[in-house]
């Protein structure tokens, strides 16, 4: 019983966006709230029905057909959509086939990212329609308020409905529109590799879903650009570390404390194929840094032997063109290993405790990693219950506590 609705929960992230992809791409971004009401329904008859019944053999195809039946019954009530409805049967009898559901899913990635939206508001609607999000996550991805993501969400719908699904993705298509749709999925697999959930800090399947997506990008001539594949790499890279990431109690692992002999070897050379691919001309991308960062790591035989000094290098590159508080707290991390813990909280000072930061538990305990490396003890366990206090999920709170405690 107890194993239904984390089920429920799972195939929400894994199928929900592939059903509103394809019910939009049949009915057209006009009724992208008839498709989000079907999918919805669906999702809510499979926690009900497979409580009592016990999920089916396929339960992605059930959730496709209930989608399918539910969308045909609501069609017909009205006339007008006599056309969509048979279109509606005919496509999603069954199960779609997995090439139906590529070009769905990047038509619908592309038309959540119409040119008259701000950037912001682009990635918004691709994380809610496409990625699962809730508006609280979105928040959490952007470091800003709840009511600032619906007030953005409101808007980009508007433009949503007025706009329309591309029928193909060609090099002008996708100008304009490839941004929004990388920094999606790059924050989707975020998400996944250390976010915000209330229960689980690392979520496998969010990594996976960003990844397949991203491959669906490098796959199109059209979207198989140099930050495509550097992004393709960065997630290789971080998905490699992904099995030293979560103790067998849940507990998450921080860097320095990983096991590094289960580090995917397989991964890792993937990361360096995919990097190596996008390096072909002199373009550069927060893809390309951070990727940088991420395959100096995997390079590094432990904490102590990891080349600081170019990763701060490389994250103060990445500020030049990506200057959030997020990175400019893993510079000072990187700073304060590549020189001293002093230098790295005299860099910290200057990060603005604005929005989301002043709700995120690592730049807390940041600070007291650095001041308990500058030997002030005190300092480093205030530091250290101020994280805990904000601490989003069990996980952290005890990797947090595991510090507190080495510091009583």
């Amino acid at each position: 019983m107890t194993g239904i609705p984390a089920m429920v929960d799972h195939l929400f992230r894994r199928e929900a966006g592939k059903m509103v992809a394809t019910l939009v791409r049949v009915l057209g971004p006009r009724h992208v709230d008839l498709a989000e009401d079907v999918v919805q329904d669906a999702l809510c008859s499979a926690l009900e029905s497979w409580k009592y019944h016990g999920a089916p053999e396929n339960p992605s195809a059930w959730l496709f057909q209930a989608a399918r039946h539910r969308a045909i019954d609501l069609l017909r009530r009205n006339r007008t959509f006599d056309r969509a409805a048979q279109e509606l049967s005919r496509r999603m009898q069954g199960t779609p086939g997995e090439g139906e559901l590529r070009d769905d899913q990047l038509r619908m990635m592309f038309a959540c990212a119409p040119p008259s939206l701000p950037p912001e508001a682009q990635v918004a609607v691709i994380l809610k329609y496409l990625c699962g999000f809730g508006v609280g996550e979105i928040a959490q991805a952007f470091l800003t308020s709840v009511a600032a993501v619906e007030k953005r969400l409101a808007r980009a719908k508007r433009s949503l409905q007025r706009g329309g699904v591309p029928d193909e993705i060609g090099a002008k298509g996708a100008a304009g529109r490839l941004d929004a749709v990388q920094q999606a999925l790059y924050l989707l697999f975020s998400e996944g590799y250390h976010g915000s959930h209330p229960e689980r800090s690392v979520r496998e399947e969010l990594c996976a879903e960003a990844f397949r997506m991203g491959a669906l990008l490098a796959e199109h001539p059209a979207t198989a650009t140099r930050a495509t594949f550097a992004l393709l790499g960065l997630m290789s890279f971080h998905a490699s570390r992904l099995p030293s990431r979560i103790d067998d109690s849940g507990s998450l692992i921080l860097l320095e404390a990983q096991d590094r002999s289960l580090w995917s070897r397989p991964l890792i050379d993937q990361g360096f194929l995919f990097l190596s691919r996008s390096c072909a001309d002199r373009e550069l991308t927060p893809y390309h840094l951070e990727a940088g960062i991420a395959a100096q790591h995997a390079l590094a035989r432990s904490i102590e032997e990891t080349d600081w000094r170019g990763i701060y290098k490389l994250y103060s590159l990445l500020h030049d063109l990506r200057p959030t508080a997020i990175v400019a707290l893993n510079r000072a991390i990187a700073l304060g290993r590549a020189e001293n813990a002093q230098a790295g909280l005299r860099e910290l000072e200057g990060i603005r405790e604005t929005g989301g930061m002043k709700r995120y538990p690592f730049l807390e305990a940041a600070r007291g990693d650095l001041e308990e490396r500058a030997g002030r003890r005190p300092e480093a366990r205030a530091h250290f219950q101020r994280a805990l206090a904000l601490a989003r999920n069990d996980s952290e709170r005890r990797v947090l506590q595991q510090r507190l405690a080495r510091l009583a």
